[in-house]
């Protein structure tokens, strides 16, 4: 059986998708240039407004496409939730461009605009932790966004830590540092006496 071929359309708007990741996620929307985006697509500037409308709606269509493909692949899991921050963390340092976006989001976007596919996401996820924590499964002391919150934080740690602290964290292997994440998240959901409300 042939291999599937995307129509041409969709081949120019996967690689427009694909250019514009790699642009975005070195320099943000202010220095990205469309002419270096047009060129590593193999296409041309009226491609890129045709099919977004603008330099911004390409970065936003970039950054909901790789938000929706890191929560298919790692769907929340509200009863291995350590697991889940270790698959989380595995997807995080294969796709490191995806934090870099997010942060050229808060940056130069701000606001929720672009991030809908994250904001339902989490809806979701905080949804699912509330039943957990309604069922016994997780512990109740924290509110279910601040916990999931800070079981995401956890699992990206390693590829959203600030560039200081490279020098202090080098020598924790990639193994050692993924046990790190499955550890602190099974730590914070051990629960404490004190409420983090």
């Amino acid at each position: 059986m042939a291999p599937f071929t995307p129509p041409a359309a969709d081949a120019v708007r996967t690689r427009l998708l694909l250019a514009g990741r790699e642009e975005f996620a070195a320099v943000g929307v202010a220095g990205s240039r469309i002419e270096r985006i047009s060129a590593a697509s193999g296409s041309n500037k009226a491609q890129i407004f045709h099919y977004f409308g603008s330099k911004e709606g390409l970065f936003d269509a970039v950054l909901a496409h790789e938000i929706a493909e890191t929560t298919d692949e790692v769907p929340f899991d509200a009863e291995d939730v350590p697991g889940w921050a270790g698959r989380l963390h595995d997807v995080s340092v294969r796709r490191p461009w995806l934090q870099r976006l997010l942060t050229w989001h808060r940056l130069e976007r701000g606001g929720a605009a672009g991030l809908e596919a994250i904001v339902s996401s989490d809806a979701e996820s905080v949804a699912a932790v509330e039943r957990a924590q309604r069922a016994g499964l997780l512990p109740r002391t924290v509110r279910p966004a601040v916990l999931f919150g800070l079981v995401v934080h956890l699992a990206t740690f390693w590829t959203a830590v600030s560039p200081e602290y490279d020098a202090l964290t080098e020598a924790v292997t990639p193994a050692r540092r993924r046990q790190v994440v499955v550890d602190a998240v099974a730590a914070l959901l051990a629960g404490s006496s004190r409420s983090l409300r």
